[in-house]
């Protein structure tokens, strides 16, 4: 997808020097996940590793809202089409492995909610700097679902017992106990500040070496094609239970929670 900075539906790019500034601008859906947020993320990559002067690309929300996950009005669109929504899964999932992998260093920073999807473009992302009124939670299992693309990134950044823990208990944790379990890494009062000096030292290291890096730590712990397979094979089981569907299409059309359906 060839677009120009000023023609992305989903983002708002800003250049600057040795870096493009990404922000997820989808106010009226709380910044939640679509295919053409997926798709404008993957040319927005393209942009920054076409530009050899480019280094950092930066991607943040909206104050407040970082990422809250899949759009389900999206999702409640397409029910019952499994191929359609095997293919956004794939690609978002997609998405997250060519974060892991871009010659560019990915650098979340944040100031708000992170739900579910959004935790997994943290997740993969090189390094996350966090204000602390950020907060992170996995919520997908009080739909009946589980964040399957979004484990194994967070298990290679927290290590299997946190991600399960935070899958399991769908707590909401602040941005302390999310730096603490490395899923942040650093805490800052002053986002402009902390990217200032983190890009001086990256601006030091070039492309390739960059590339070469990020290569390299693949190979000793990446995603492996037969994870991503079994990810995407057991969401899409699971996006296509009744139970799950009934629960989206209740919040969608009527505004309620799983949990507060009648006993």
């Amino acid at each position: 997808m060839e677009l120009a900075p000023d023609e992305f539906e989903t983002l708002v790019l800003r250049p600057a020097p040795r870096q493009l500034v990404v922000t997820i601008s989808r106010p009226h859906r709380r910044n939640s996940i679509n295919s053409t947020l997926i798709r404008e993320l993957g040319a927005a990559l393209d942009l920054a590793e076409k530009s050899p002067d480019c280094r950092t690309v930066v991607l943040e929300g909206a104050p407040g809202v970082f990422c809250t996950g899949m759009d389900f009005e999206e999702v409640a669109a397409h029910a019952g089409a499994q191929a359609a929504e095997t293919i956004r899964l794939s690609e978002y999932l997609a998405l997250l492995k060519r974060f892991t992998l871009s010659p560019k260093v990915i650098v979340s920073r944040l100031d708000g909610k992170v739900i579910a999807g959004g935790i997994g473009l943290v997740a993969a992302s090189d390094l996350v700097l966090s204000t602390e009124r950020s907060e992170f939670s996995l919520s997908e299992a009080l739909w009946g679902l589980l964040p399957c693309c979004v484990l194994p990134f967070l298990i290679r950044r927290t290590g299997f017992q946190k991600a399960y823990f935070m899958t399991l208990t769908t707590r909401t944790l602040s941005a302390a106990e999310a730096n603490a379990i490395h899923l942040v890494d650093e805490l800052t009062n002053n986002l402009e500040e902390s990217l200032r000096k983190l890009t001086l030292r990256l601006n030091l290291l070039e492309e390739r070496t960059i590339a070469d890096m990020k290569r390299y730590f693949h190979e000793l712990n990446g995603i492996r094609p037969e994870t991503e397979k079994a990810a995407i094979t057991e969401i899409s089981r699971l996006a296509g239970q009744e139970l799950v569907q009934r629960n989206i299409n209740n919040y969608v059309t009527r505004g309620t929670f799983p949990w507060e359906r009648s006993q």
